[in-house]
């Protein structure tokens, strides 16, 4: 596990995505099995349970395979769909629909770092300040063609509903030096960074892609970075982090703490691998716990405290039982009283009481509040004691400045039934007032049995309220694994469409409005795989999922399918889709051969057609295919060689003109032509060999193609056909998962544990 993904959103992917989310996005990565996850968020207790009343008010990321997926591979044979699945829901109607207007626009393992300073981030005294361009004009925030052309804030992943990562930006830098850090103690030597306005400190592992909005940057991560002093960086959270787009500085962080449920639904350490969806003071993101929130992006530094969810509950500290204090504290508690353990453990976690607490018992030995003041300022706390910990929450007010201002909160595991598999990873976008998401539900840990076939996939909400206005489970009982892509936008023939990329390997286009009866109208699907692939698990087989974001360019629709990075390499395939047609529009339909008739078969979860079953994969006469890249001879020696390939992939392409780049997963850089050949088949320019696996994206700006990879490496090449070999591959110093950005004349790369505002170079 959108958000592109080691972009989301969990493994050794992430992250997932976008670039988890995003790999596009958005993508997410899993470690085999993470060392020094913290139990402070992990631990299957009461307590958490309890600090969970505070999120039940109104996204090339990833998830992996777990530890048991040897076995439930000899079960799976046996079976074609889930253990105790129901029955798939009846389709939705395939008719075609009149043109609608324009909607207004309303690796390893890796233990934690050792908790960081909370210090503004390091800028570069010498480093030039960006030109500022000005945001879109009121109106025009919901126009990707304005967006694009402006190339000033970027806000959200791939920057428009479009989700082409090709903003109109002049200047940028085509080389840098990130400078030198310490590995034991992450200091910095900057004597010979070149071009670096400023870096800031992210977790330990991210895949979520940064955006830029309203003079703010928004990066998901995890907690390793140790921004909140009642979270240190040894508490395992998902972690959305806003800075300042001038100076880097630190301005407030939302907190996702682990689900009790564990890895199943919410992988240790892989934090927020999505991307969020910023337009004017709002913001919109999919949290690792499977919700959809709505924050201010000004946080409390505006000094109030807005929408419908007020006085959230935050922890504050623990005092597990185990402790010698723990006893004390409780006696003290039912007196009245705290005691002086008690008081530094508050003052420790950023909560110094001043004078005397007034402590009221609620119930005796398990439960009390606390009014006191704290920095001058009148604050309630509660005590409780649940499971194995006494815990001490915070009511969050607007002097809480470093705390998110959440406005809706919509719980996709108890509203909808939602399961996700490893991680709730998606970038969300919009249309006027519509709000899509992909839910991310999948299969549990025996990856076999969906544990909720009738939940949805894929929803559409009022992002003024977080309302549901429709619904759609379209790959029912055939998801494979999980669902971590993000959905696409765009008015296509007419009909404004929301594009959303299932688990089942297929493509699915919807009217993009309110839709009648809590459903929406179906306009198209397409199966993104060959009928005779084949689902194995562990990645051994060849039908692919989609983690990559579906593209919109030229009226066109271009998408690669691909698998969580820890399965490993395998045949991946590109497609250029035409968007107009109507129904099933895949390239081949699936036939059972009964004497002289052909009788179609029903859409199946592990492979569509079995040709030794008297099954046969035939052409489809209402084909949408333009053109399909799995292989091309560029040489001409009548062989097809590895570096010919298209691999799985993680990735989203981007597109400029008549040159198309997209990664996969096994380090190759494709440069194809957009259009294709008139016969169907793709024009591929070059193949360049990155010797390192991409999980992101690759963006084109100012005439350059930037993209990242594992090693660290992020390559530069000169846009054009024949530019075959990069300009420069810089080291960033860690692992690049997510995808490069531009913006105001910045580009912005999140790594494994930084984010780095590269500035344009001095005149």
């Amino acid at each position: 596990m959108n958000s592109e993904i080691k972009t989301w959103c969990m493994l050794t992917l992430a992250v997932i995505s976008g670039s988890f989310a995003a790999t596009s996005m958005s993508g997410c990565r899993k470690p085999t099995d993470p060392a020094g996850v913290s139990s402070n968020t992990t631990a299957d207790d009461s307590n958490v349970t309890a600090a969970d009343s505070n999120v039940t008010a109104a996204e090339t990321p990833i998830a992996a395979a777990d530890d048991n997926e040897a076995t439930a591979e000899m079960q799976l044979k046996a079976v074609d769909t889930p253990v105790a699945a129901k029955p798939a829901a009846a389709e939705v109607k395939e008719t075609p629909v009149a043109e609608v207007k324009e909607a207004p626009a309303a690796e390893p393992k890796e233990a934690p770092v050792a908790e960081a300073k909370e210090e503004p981030a390091v800028k570069l005294a010498a480093a030039p300040k960006a030109t500022k361009t000005a945001a879109a004009p009121a109106g025009k925030s919901d126009d990707p063609a304005a967006v694009l052309e402006a190339g000033g804030d970027w806000p959200q992943w791939a920057g428009t509903r479009l989700r082409n990562n090709t903003p109109n930006v002049k200047g940028i830098a085509k080389s840098w030096n990130i400078g030198k850090f310490d590995r034991r103690t992450g200091e910095w030597d900057g004597t010979n960074a070149e071009n670096i306005k400023w870096f800031a400190k992210l977790g330990s592992q991210t895949y979520g892609n940064p955006v830029v909005a309203g003079g703010r940057v928004f990066c998901g991560t995890n907690n390793s970075g140790g921004y909140l002093k009642r979270y240190p960086g040894d508490v395992d959270l998902g972690c959305l982090i806003c800075f300042d787009e001038e100076t880097g500085e630190f301005l407030w962080q939302h907190s996702s703490e682990k689900l009790i449920t564990g890895r199943v639904h919410d992988w240790p350490l892989q934090g927020i691998c999505c991307a969020p969806l910023v337009e004017g003071d709002r913001l919109w993101f999919v949290t690792s716990r499977g919700e959809v929130r709505c924050l201010d992006t000004k946080g409390f530094h505006d000094g109030s405290d807005d929408g419908e969810v007020k006085g959230e509950r935050g922890r504050v500290a623990d005092l597990p039982v185990a402790k010698p204090e723990f006893k004390e504290a409780v006696a003290g508690l039912d007196k009245g009283e705290l005691t002086q353990a008690l008081l530094d453990l508050l003052t420790e976690h950023g909560e110094p009481i001043e004078g005397t607490a007034e402590v009221t018992t609620v119930a005796a030995g398990k439960k009390w509040s606390i009014k006191a003041t704290i920095d001058g300022a009148a604050r309630d706390l509660e005590a409780v004691v649940a499971g194995p910990r006494l815990s001490v929450f915070k009511t969050i007010t607007a002097d809480d400045k470093e705390e998110a201002d959440v406005l809706w909160v919509y719980n996709m595991m108890e509203e909808l039934g939602i399961s996700q598999h490893n991680m709730c990873s998606c970038s969300v976008t919009s249309y006027g007032d519509l709000l899509f998401v992909n839910t991310s539900n999948g299969v549990d840990e025996s990856h076999i049995v969906l544990p909720s076939p009738d939940a949805p996939s894929f929803i559409c909400m009022n992002k003024n309220t977080g309302e549901v206005l429709w619904t759609d489970k379209s790959p029912g009982t055939n998801i494979v694994h999980g669902q971590w892509s993000s959905p696409t936008v765009a008015e296509l023939g007419g009909v404004v469409q929301a594009i959303f990329a299932g688990g089942d390997g297929w493509v699915y286009s919807f009217k993009a409005d309110q839709g009648g009866d809590g459903n929406p109208e179906l306009l198209w699907k397409f199966d993104a795989n060959p009928k005779t692939s084949k689902w194995i698990l562990g990645g051994a087989g060849t039908r692919n999922n989609i983690i990559a974001t579906p593209v919109v360019h030229d009226g066109l629709v271009y998408v690669a399918v691909g698998q969580d990075p820890e399965h490993g390499e395998g045949q991946g395939h590109l497609w250029c889709i035409d968007p107009t047609k109507r129904g099933d529009i895949s390239s081949e339909l699936a036939m059972k051969i009964e004497g002289d008739k052909r009788v179609p078969i029903p859409h199946r979860r592990l492979q569509a057609v079995i040709e030794e079953d008297g099954e046969v994969a035939i052409d489809n006469p209402n084909s949408g295919v333009v053109w399909h890249y799995a292989s091309f001879d560029q040489n001409g020696d009548g062989e097809i060689d590895f570096e010919e390939e298209m691999h799985r992939s993680c990735g989203t392409v981007a597109i400029q003109g008549d040159l198309l780049y997209v990664a996969d997963f096994s380090g190759m850089l494709h440069c194809l032509d957009p259009k294709g050949s008139e016969n169907g088949e793709p024009i591929v320019h070059f193949t360049y060999d990155m010797l390192a696996q991409a999980w992101g994206s690759p963006l084109i700006a100012d005439g350059h193609v930037y993209i990242g990879d594992e090693d660290g490496d992020v390559a530069i090449f000169e846009l054009g056909k024949d530019n075959k070999e990069p300009i420069d591959e810089i080291n960033m110093g860690t692992s690049v998962y997510s995808t490069p950005i531009a913006a105001n004349g910045v580009i912005y790369i999140s790594t494994k544990d930084k984010l780095f505002a590269i500035a344009p170079p001095k005149e």
